[in-house]
C-alpha cells in the first residue's frame, strides 16, 4: 500500500484542463491514480466534512471529462477525529462524491475512529489493542473488497 501526499496539489481549475495544459502536478496524480485496483481514504473532519484537500484530489482525478481517473476502484473510508463521534459527518459526506465518480465503496465494516488522541502516542502509533484489532479487521476487509472488485474487471 503506498500513500499518496495531496499537500502539493494545485486547486482544481477546469480551465487549465480545458486549454490542454493542467499542472504538471495533476498528470502526475492521474497517472499515479489510473492504475490502482483501489484507494483507502483517511480524513479527518472539519465541519461536519472532509478537508478542501481530500475534495481537490477528488476534482483533479475526475477530470478531464470522460478521463475519470477513479473509475471502477475499489474505496474504503477510515475517519478520524478528537471528539466521540468519529468524523461520522466527514465519513458520510465523503461518500456522495464517491458515487457520482463511481467509486465502489466497502459497506461494511464502517470505520468511525473517535478520541483519536487517546489512542495514539507521540509518534503516532496505536496504543489502544482494541483499535488495533478493529483497525486489522477493517483492513482484511478491505483487501477482500479490492480483490472482489479486480476480479469483476
Amino acid at each position: 500500500m503506498d500513500m499518496i501526499d495531496l499537500s502539493k496539489l494545485a486547486m482544481y481549475n477546469q480551465d487549465l484542463d480545458d486549454d490542454g495544459n493542467p499542472p504538471k502536478e495533476w498528470t502526475e496524480f492521474r497517472a499515479k491514480v489510473k492504475p490502482l485496483d483501489g484507494c483507502l481514504f483517511v480524513t479527518p473532519e472539519y465541519n461536519r466534512s472532509v478537508p478542501a484537500v481530500l475534495k481537490n484530489a477528488l476534482d483533479v482525478g475526475s477530470r478531464p471529462y470522460g478521463k475519470n481517473a477513479w473509475d471502477g476502484k475499489a474505496g474504503g473510508i477510515i475517519s478520524v477525529s478528537p471528539g466521540s463521534l468519529g468524523a461520522f459527518g466527514a465519513n458520510h459526506h465523503l461518500r456522495q462524491p464517491m458515487a457520482f465518480l463511481n467509486i465502489l465503496m466497502l459497506q461494511q465494516p464502517e470505520a468511525y475512529i473517535g478520541n483519536v488522541a487517546s489512542i495514539l502516542n507521540e509518534k503516532g502509533e496505536i496504543t489502544s489493542e482494541s483499535t488495533r484489532q478493529f483497525l486489522k479487521n477493517y483492513m482484511d476487509a478491505f483487501v477482500k473488497w479490492v480483490d472482489t472488485i479486480s476480479d469483476m474487471k
